[in-house]
């Protein structure tokens, strides 16, 4: 299982971190990842982390202010969300792929987390 956390109001500009405990099994051999799905558009692929040289991606719009991370030691991936705007407003989903690599597919991903709600105010 998944569990999403850290969500949250913020104001444009602000910072928030995402967490993503992982619980009944170990993720060290999944690639992570963290999805968003805003009102009225698609689930969209926003980082993720490989499983084992740990190398990210992220998407155009995210770039220089996201930052992807994994703890092994405590089963937990990390997004560290700087300069928040509105447009990152979303509900924020992290999902484990097992094996080294990740796809912009959701429906390549084994277990999705339930979901945090993040909003940005103007």
């Amino acid at each position: 299982q998944l569990q999403a956390s850290g969500g949250g109001l913020v104001q444009a500009g602000g910072s928030l971190r995402l967490s993503c405990a992982a619980s009944g099994r170990t993720f060290t051999n999944y690639a992570m990842a963290w999805f968003r799905q805003a009102p009225g558009k698609e689930r969209e692929l926003v980082a993720a982390i490989t499983s084992g040289s740990g190398n990210t991606y992220y998407t155009n719009s995210v770039k220089g202010r996201f930052t992807i991370s994994r703890d092994n030691a405590r089963n937990t991936v990390y997004l560290q969300m700087n300069s928040l705007k509105p447009e990152d407003t979303a509900v924020y989903y992290c999902a484990a792929k097992g094996g080294n690599s990740y796809y912009a597919q959701g429906s390549k991903y084994d277990y999705w987390g339930q979901g945090t709600l993040v909003t940005v105010s103007s």
